[in-house]
């Protein structure tokens, strides 16, 4: 049997388990393809980042389960799933990866809305009399 690679990437509420497997370069995300996941070019470039960065294109067929967040969440959680693969399956990428911030873990979140105002650091409008 070949060899897998799987991980895990995060970013805001979204997740994205990523498991590569060597191949000709099909990428599946929630059993469709990745072209049909991500309509436009600009968020197939995106997803391809990694590969490009790693000189890897083409060489890993990709299954990808994401879920929770929006596009944008699950894309950078996507990019941080495949690069921990890919580091996985050959650990001198380390320095390319992390040269391009590609296996830096966003931790910006959405802020917690506070009681007693309207949203998370917005006030209501203050009236002296």
């Amino acid at each position: 049997m070949s060899e897998t690679y799987s991980a895990t990437g995060r970013r805001k509420t979204a997740s994205a388990r990523v498991t590569l497997v060597p191949g000709t370069g099909q990428i599946t995300i929630n059993k469709r393809p990745f072209e049909d996941y991500f309509g436009t070019l600009s968020l197939q470039n995106k997803v391809l980042h990694p590969f490009q960065t790693a000189n890897a294109s083409n060489q890993f067929d990709v299954t990808i389960s994401a879920n929770g967040g929006g596009v944008t969440g699950q894309i950078g959680a996507i990019q941080l799933g495949i690069s921990r693969a890919l580091l996985k399956s050959n650990p001198e990428l380390k320095d390319a990866l992390r040269e391009d911030s590609l296996l830096t873990r966003d931790p910006r979140k959405k802020e917690r809305k506070k009681a007693g105002q309207p949203g998370a650091r917005k006030r209501f409008q203050f009236s002296k009399r």
